[in-house]
């Protein structure tokens, strides 16, 4: 298995990438390209490690930005490191990619350079959520597909559940439809006709009906399937609470003496609550719906992430996901 990883994508490009692949190597025995600058590369990997056994280096001069047009930047630089990563996927060079790189670009080109998978009309960027109950809630699409059909929704359930069975050892992943009230008839009219499919389809999916975004942190739901409008939202308004929430905590501890021994007390508790939430320990968002494993790494990762990221994209070429979700299209 060969995984190639967009070397100079992220806040922490390309020292922490460099670092992540490294430990990814000898934890998991795997072969690793990294597209980027090679010369940078090689001195991170000669003051990192002694050996460059099963990690090979694509050179790549350019770098896309998160500010640039996704579209227009593929077009462009055609000697990115995530332009020439993607090529890798497309020519067979690489089975999947990792990329903590602009996601605008990285979705665009999952899309446009590795491609579709037959059936499958929309693919869609699937974020794990930590839960209190200590496992993982999928939110399907979370940013990729702003206008949706139901038949998209449908998909997305359907990839979701493949993922969520083979690569997080879910038997029966429970999915549930974002909505405003978990009543059958809430919502607007996407919502509804989405409801209708998903309780009427001849495939084994275990819908549960709808989930209100308070109660998704809670664990009630495996898969939160939605259009990446109201996805993306959902998304940015968990970080957003639970990193002001999180900063309240710490400024309330440090008001007075003994507010400060109070908090040395709970400091281990905190932690741990903390630790619930922690990116890094996820690795990455998955694109379902393209023809080559894609992981969208956080922006802001480091060698852990990273690290964990490689681990997720390993499964996801052992699992054999893709071929299962074909074969479901194909039956729906």
């Amino acid at each position: 298995m060969k995984i190639v990883v967009d070397a100079m994508g992220g806040d922490n490009a390309p020292e922490e990438i460099v670092k992540g692949c490294i430990l990814a190597r000898d934890e998991y025995n795997i072969n690793i390209v990294l597209s980027g600058k090679e010369q940078e590369i090689k001195k991170i990997l000669d003051k990192n490690t002694t050996s460059n056994k099963n990690i090979d280096i694509i050179n790549a001069e350019e770098v896309i930005t998160n500010e640039e047009k996704p579209v227009l930047a593929l077009r462009r630089k055609k000697d990115s490191s995530l332009v020439k990563a993607l090529n890798a996927v497309k020519n067979n060079e690489a089975d999947a990619i990792v990329s903590a790189g602009s996601t605008g670009a990285l979705l665009s080109g999952g899309l446009l350079v590795i491609g579709r998978m037959e059936g499958i009309q929309r693919p869609a960027l699937a974020t794990l959520i930590p839960s209190m109950s200590g496992g993982f809630t999928m939110l399907i699409d979370s940013g990729a597909n702003v206008d949706c059909k139901p038949e998209f929704l449908y998909d997305f359930a359907i990839m979701g559940s493949i993922y969520m069975q083979r690569v997080m050892d879910i038997s029966n992943p429970r999915i549930s439809l974002a909505n405003i009230g978990s009543e059958k008839g809430k919502g607007d009219k996407l919502t509804n006709e989405t409801y209708e499919i998903l309780e009427n389809s001849n495939l084994s999916l275990n819908f549960c009906g709808n989930i209100e975004a308070r109660d998704i942190l809670q664990g009630k739901s495996d898969i939160i399937v939605c259009d990446g409008f109201v996805g993306n939202m959902i998304l940015k308004s968990l970080e957003g609470a639970v990193a002001a929430l999180m900063g309240g905590i710490k400024t309330e501890l440090t008001k007075s003496t003994k507010s400060k021994i109070g908090g040395l007390l709970i400091k281990p508790a905190l932690r741990n609550f903390k630790n619930k939430f922690d990116y890094k320990e996820v690795g990455g968002a998955p694109l379902l719906g393209v023809k080559a494993p894609v992981i969208k790494a956080h922006g802001s990762s480091n060698d852990v992430a990273i690290k964990n990221a490689l681990r997720q994209a390993k499964i996801f070429c052992e699992s054999k996901v893709n071929p299962l979700i074909e074969e479901s299209i194909m039956r729906r």
